[in-house]
């Protein structure tokens, strides 16, 4: 896995949830920047449940929240925006998986590996 800035390396530390608890143990993250100033983040994680086999995916998220760009760029982010920013793309992949089997656009963003 290839992370060089701080953003890239708190984004891809896998993490267990409060709830259930659901594990995301992330394999790889690769960060995607546009000339638009948008970024695609790509994940490969295995989401770890007690009582359930686990699962491995490939995640996709396009983040075109501009308001994040130095977060994801600097070599000495701030602090506090780093963990909102981790918050947040956390939340949306907790999001994205408890929703993929019934919301046709979470399911858009993901596909399960063998």
């Amino acid at each position: 896995m290839v992370a060089q800035t701080p953003a890239e390396r708190a984004l891809a530390r896998s993490y267990t949830t409060g709830f259930g608890p659901v594990g995301f143990d992330i394999s790889d993250l690769s960060v995607d920047h546009h000339p638009n100033r948008s970024l695609t983040l790509t994940y490969r994680l295995t989401v770890v449940r007690p009582g359930h086999p686990d699962e491995r995916w490939e995640f996709t998220l396009l983040w075109d929240d501009k308001s994040f760009v130095d977060v994801f760029t600097s070599a000495t982010p701030d602090p506090e925006r780093l963990r909102m920013l981790v918050h947040l793309v956390r939340s949306l992949l907790e999001e994205w998986f408890d929703t993929k089997g019934h919301n046709r656009r979470s399911a858009q963003m993901g596909r399960q590996l063998p």
